[in-house]
């Protein structure tokens, strides 16, 4: 028992020592991150203490935890990238990050990683940065809770506000991006979820997928981007329950799908936005369970898409329905709703005796001569559109709903 009563000691005092203890390192004010982060090892944790440091380049290469304490400034004064990182098995929480440099030759950011597996960035705040989060030929990233916003006025002075460059298996979730190029860009990245962000005030894209297989997106809101979200040279993705706001400009778009295939998009709102979607070069896909409402055109759908198949949407208060360039018909719209069906239902299954045609001559017409949007609401653009649903003669005769529903879909 005595034996027992040393041993216990000797384990308490031990744990109590400054040599274990030494694996927690704080840093104050006036003090060098980059020489507490030599001198740490692997798997110490960093404390940053409350206050300012006017310091950039910041080299990681070995795991370690990076706590801030009430969100130390980090200010890089304009010179350069702040926190440069390639390692495993990093986390970095609580900081803020302000006043990158401006170079587009190595695309200055206020974290920059490289070659990296396992690593959490979580609840930091970034502003006035170039590249907010970047990260190149990385995997297993989890990227959660963070501020990321810059002040541009003009695109090509700001870069991406989370941009992953040849990554994989990641998780990219509750983030507030704003003011950035992009808000989110993903190029040649699979198996990578992107869920409920709030991409707002982005020059160009709230997202942008180039040639990345194999991801989602799910419950985002992109509002008042340049354009919602691009997909492009990419198939298997899905994109479901998002909602897409008041994205407006002569070439904005809730969706813009170029050249993608084998892919989802289900459940999302489209509101008061240019083009709810816009789509060329597109195959295989499946729209379901859509909203589409006070947009300019709800969906173009260029001829150069097939096989793709609009099902159980409703599409109410748009301007246009659907718009195309072709009379060509390969795609199949079924059991949808339209508000501007004027069809009845005698047998009263809830869906229209007649077909319906989304396509009107007037957006024909606009789709070709976009000066003549001039004319709507009047009443030689009325007398056209009711003349071509007697006797179609310009409209894609096969483009046709033939099962419209009556009332619109409640999806809660």
């Amino acid at each position: 028992m005595k034996a027992l009563r040393v041993s216990i000691f000797f384990l308490l005092c031990l744990i109590g020592s400054p040599e274990v203890l030494a694996n927690t390192i704080r840093i104050n004010p006036g003090q060098s991150i980059q020489k507490a982060v030599d001198r740490a090892s692997p798997g110490d944790t960093l404390i940053i203490s409350e206050g300012t440091y006017k310091q950039f380049g910041i080299v990681i290469r070995k795991p370690l935890t990076v706590i801030g304490e009430n969100y130390p400034v980090i200010d890089a004064d304009f010179k350069g990238n702040i926190l440069i990182v390639a390692t495993s098995n990093l986390t970095i929480q609580g900081l803020k990050l302000i006043n990158t440099g401006r170079s587009n030759m190595d695309d200055s950011a206020a974290i920059k990683f490289f070659d990296s597996k396992d690593c959490i960035v979580r609840d930091n705040i970034l502003e006035n940065t170039y590249f907010g989060l970047h990260f190149s030929n990385s995997s297993q990233l989890t990227i959660i809770n963070n501020k990321i916003s810059a002040s541009a006025l003009r695109e090509f002075e700001v870069g991406n506000g989370i941009h992953l460059w040849k990554c994989k298996n990641s998780y990219i979730g509750n983030n507030e991006v704003s003011g950035h190029r992009d808000g989110i860009y993903l190029e040649f990245v699979t198996n990578t979820q992107a869920k409920e962000n709030k991409i707002q005030k982005n020059m160009r894209y709230g997202l942008h997928f180039m040639f990345s297989h194999d991801n989602s997106y799910i419950r985002n809101t992109f509002k008042n981007n340049g354009a919602g979200v691009a997909v492009m040279y990419t198939k298997n993705v899905l994109m479901k329950e998002n909602r897409f706001e008041e994205n407006w400009g002569s070439s904005a778009y809730g969706i813009l799908l170029k050249d993608i295939s084998d892919s989802e998009v289900v459940g999302n709102i489209f509101l008061k936005n240019t083009v709810g979607i816009y789509m060329e070069g597109s195959s295989r896909m499946e729209f379901t369970n859509n909203t589409f409402r006070e947009n300019g055109w709800a969906l173009k759908l260029m001829a150069s898409c097939d096989q793709n198949t609009f099902k159980a949407n409703n599409f109410t208060q748009n301007t246009f329905d659907i718009s195309t360039n072709g009379s060509l018909v390969l795609n199949t719209l079924t059991e949808n709703y339209w508000d501007k069906y004027e069809g009845y239902d005698l047998d009263k299954n809830q869906i229209g005796d007649i077909g319906y045609r989304p396509v009107n001559l007037y957006s024909v017409i606009v789709e070709k001569i976009p000066a003549a949007v001039i004319l709507w609401r009047s009443f030689m653009v009325t007398l056209l559109d009711r003349m071509e649903k007697i006797i179609p003669t310009l409209t894609p005769d096969e483009m046709i709903d033939e099962s419209p529903k009556m009332k619109p879909y409640d999806f809660g």
